[in-house]
Protein backbone atom coordinates (compact mmCIF):
# COMPACT_ATOMS: atom_id res chain seq x y z
CA UNK A 1 0.00 0.00 0.00
CA UNK A 2 1.37 3.06 -1.34
CA UNK A 3 2.03 6.11 1.76
CA UNK A 4 -1.18 8.22 -0.19
CA UNK A 5 -3.26 5.27 0.43
CA UNK A 6 -2.69 4.78 4.05
CA UNK A 7 -2.82 8.42 4.91
CA UNK A 8 -6.19 8.19 3.06
CA UNK A 9 -7.67 5.82 4.85
CA UNK A 10 -5.96 6.76 8.31
CA UNK A 11 -6.45 9.71 8.30
CA UNK A 12 -8.28 11.64 5.62
CA UNK A 13 -11.80 9.23 5.22
CA UNK A 14 -12.44 10.48 9.22
CA UNK A 15 -12.11 14.17 8.47
CA UNK A 16 -14.33 13.89 5.53
CA UNK A 17 -16.95 11.95 7.18
CA UNK A 18 -17.06 15.11 9.84
CA UNK A 19 -16.72 18.10 7.21
CA UNK A 20 -19.34 16.41 4.42
CA UNK A 21 -21.20 15.05 7.71
CA UNK A 22 -21.71 11.13 6.49
CA UNK A 23 -22.49 8.47 8.64
CA UNK A 24 -21.11 5.64 6.61
CA UNK A 25 -17.62 5.55 5.87
CA UNK A 26 -18.07 3.64 2.32
CA UNK A 27 -19.71 6.73 1.18
CA UNK A 28 -17.25 9.28 1.33
CA UNK A 29 -15.35 10.02 -2.12
CA UNK A 30 -12.28 8.34 -2.92
CA UNK A 31 -10.02 8.40 -6.07
CA UNK A 32 -11.35 5.60 -8.73
CA UNK A 33 -8.74 6.34 -11.20
CA UNK A 34 -7.02 8.42 -13.68
CA UNK A 35 -6.24 9.23 -16.98
CA UNK A 36 -3.58 10.76 -18.84
CA UNK A 37 -3.78 11.35 -22.36
CA UNK A 38 -1.27 12.78 -24.61
CA UNK A 39 -2.74 14.01 -28.18
CA UNK A 40 -0.60 13.63 -31.06
CA UNK A 41 -1.80 15.26 -33.91
CA UNK A 42 1.54 15.06 -36.17
CA UNK A 43 0.79 11.31 -36.02
CA UNK A 44 -1.16 11.89 -39.65
CA UNK A 45 1.95 12.40 -41.15
CA UNK A 46 4.75 11.25 -39.11
CA UNK A 47 3.78 7.91 -37.34
CA UNK A 48 6.86 7.94 -35.49
CA UNK A 49 5.61 11.07 -32.81
CA UNK A 50 3.25 8.46 -31.68
CA UNK A 51 5.73 6.12 -30.53
CA UNK A 52 8.27 8.83 -29.10
CA UNK A 53 4.92 9.94 -26.91
CA UNK A 54 4.06 6.30 -25.91
CA UNK A 55 7.40 5.92 -24.70
CA UNK A 56 7.49 9.16 -22.72
CA UNK A 57 4.05 8.24 -21.23
CA UNK A 58 4.90 4.92 -20.28
CA UNK A 59 8.09 6.23 -18.30
CA UNK A 60 6.09 8.82 -16.53
CA UNK A 61 3.33 6.46 -15.18
CA UNK A 62 5.21 2.66 -15.35
CA UNK A 63 2.42 1.46 -17.92
CA UNK A 64 2.51 0.62 -21.55
CA UNK A 65 -0.08 3.50 -22.61
CA UNK A 66 -3.26 2.14 -25.60
CA UNK A 67 -3.41 3.91 -28.70
CA UNK A 68 -6.48 6.69 -29.47
CA UNK A 69 -7.75 6.58 -32.72
CA UNK A 70 -10.01 9.26 -34.62
CA UNK A 71 -13.37 8.37 -34.62
CA UNK A 72 -14.58 10.12 -37.69
CA UNK A 73 -12.64 11.54 -40.80
CA UNK A 74 -11.96 15.21 -41.01
CA UNK A 75 -11.08 16.14 -44.13
CA UNK A 76 -9.70 19.60 -43.33
CA UNK A 77 -7.08 18.04 -40.80
CA UNK A 78 -6.81 15.35 -43.11
CA UNK A 79 -7.93 12.75 -41.11
CA UNK A 80 -9.60 9.26 -41.60
CA UNK A 81 -11.66 7.67 -39.57
CA UNK A 82 -9.39 4.66 -37.33
CA UNK A 83 -5.79 6.79 -37.78
CA UNK A 84 -3.89 6.91 -34.60
CA UNK A 85 -3.99 10.31 -33.03
CA UNK A 86 -3.68 9.82 -29.43
CA UNK A 87 -1.87 7.38 -26.41
CA UNK A 88 -3.66 6.94 -22.88
CA UNK A 89 -2.87 5.34 -20.06
CA UNK A 90 -5.67 4.49 -17.15
CA UNK A 91 -4.23 4.00 -13.41
CA UNK A 92 -5.90 2.29 -10.38
CA UNK A 93 -4.89 0.82 -7.38
CA UNK A 94 -1.65 1.61 -6.36
CA UNK A 95 0.11 2.77 -9.24
CA UNK A 96 -3.17 5.64 -8.80
CA UNK A 97 -1.84 6.72 -5.34
CA UNK A 98 1.91 6.84 -6.28
CA UNK A 99 1.18 8.61 -9.27
CA UNK A 100 -0.76 11.46 -7.58
CA UNK A 101 1.39 11.66 -5.04
CA UNK A 102 4.54 12.13 -7.50
CA UNK A 103 1.87 14.72 -9.34
CA UNK A 104 1.25 17.03 -6.27
CA UNK A 105 4.58 16.96 -4.52
CA UNK A 106 6.94 16.41 -7.12
CA UNK A 107 6.05 17.35 -11.01
CA UNK A 108 3.44 20.32 -10.06
CA UNK A 109 6.09 22.32 -7.75
CA UNK A 110 8.30 22.04 -10.94
CA UNK A 111 5.50 23.74 -13.18
CA UNK A 112 7.44 27.40 -14.16
CA UNK A 113 5.49 29.78 -12.39
CA UNK A 114 3.36 28.14 -10.80
CA UNK A 115 0.29 29.45 -8.09
CA UNK A 116 -1.77 26.76 -7.93
CA UNK A 117 -3.93 24.32 -10.06
CA UNK A 118 -7.24 26.34 -11.11
CA UNK A 119 -10.44 25.29 -8.60
CA UNK A 120 -12.94 25.97 -11.46
CA UNK A 121 -11.51 22.61 -13.88
CA UNK A 122 -14.36 20.38 -12.13
CA UNK A 123 -17.10 19.11 -14.61
CA UNK A 124 -20.09 19.04 -12.36
CA UNK A 125 -20.02 15.07 -11.45
CA UNK A 126 -17.00 15.14 -8.78
CA UNK A 127 -14.03 14.77 -11.78
CA UNK A 128 -10.95 17.04 -11.99
CA UNK A 129 -9.29 17.51 -15.26
CA UNK A 130 -5.84 19.58 -15.06
CA UNK A 131 -3.61 20.31 -18.72
CA UNK A 132 -0.08 20.52 -18.45
CA UNK A 133 2.01 22.09 -21.08
CA UNK A 134 5.34 20.39 -21.07
CA UNK A 135 6.54 16.62 -20.36
CA UNK A 136 9.81 17.98 -18.50
CA UNK A 137 8.01 18.85 -15.61
CA UNK A 138 8.64 14.61 -14.86
CA UNK A 139 11.88 13.85 -13.31
CA UNK A 140 11.23 10.58 -15.27
CA UNK A 141 11.84 12.35 -18.49
CA UNK A 142 15.29 13.12 -20.08
CA UNK A 143 15.31 16.61 -21.23
CA UNK A 144 18.48 16.06 -23.87
CA UNK A 145 16.20 13.18 -25.19
CA UNK A 146 13.21 15.02 -25.91
CA UNK A 147 12.65 16.25 -29.69
CA UNK A 148 9.49 18.04 -29.07
CA UNK A 149 7.75 19.36 -26.25
CA UNK A 150 3.91 17.62 -25.77
CA UNK A 151 1.51 18.65 -23.25
CA UNK A 152 -1.21 15.74 -21.60
CA UNK A 153 -4.45 15.78 -19.97
CA UNK A 154 -4.73 14.32 -16.65
CA UNK A 155 -7.96 13.54 -15.35
CA UNK A 156 -8.39 12.65 -11.63
CA UNK A 157 -11.76 10.40 -11.83
CA UNK A 158 -13.75 10.29 -8.01
CA UNK A 159 -16.61 8.63 -6.65
CA UNK A 160 -17.78 12.49 -5.13
CA UNK A 161 -21.23 13.14 -6.98
CA UNK A 162 -20.51 16.70 -6.35
CA UNK A 163 -17.80 19.09 -7.28
CA UNK A 164 -17.59 20.31 -3.16
CA UNK A 165 -16.92 17.04 -2.21
CA UNK A 166 -14.21 16.56 -4.69
CA UNK A 167 -12.32 19.84 -3.72
CA UNK A 168 -12.49 18.45 -0.19
CA UNK A 169 -10.78 15.08 -1.29
CA UNK A 170 -8.68 16.60 -3.52
CA UNK A 171 -7.61 18.85 -0.97
CA UNK A 172 -7.17 16.99 1.89
CA UNK A 173 -4.96 14.80 -0.83
CA UNK A 174 -2.88 17.59 -0.83
CA UNK A 175 -3.65 19.16 -4.12
CA UNK A 176 -2.67 22.73 -4.10
CA UNK A 177 -5.71 24.93 -5.57
CA UNK A 178 -5.25 28.54 -6.89
CA UNK A 179 -8.56 29.75 -4.87
CA UNK A 180 -11.65 28.17 -3.67
CA UNK A 181 -14.43 26.23 -5.04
Amino acid sequence: MSRLQEKYKKEIIPELQKELSINNKMAVPRLEKIVINIGVGEAIQNIKALDTAKKELSLITGQWPAVGRAKKSISSFKLRQGHAIACYVTLRGKMMYEFYDRLVNIVLPRVRDFRGVPSRAFDKRGNYTLGLKDQLVFPEIDYTKVEKSRGMNITIVTSAKKDKEAYALLQKLGMPFSGAL
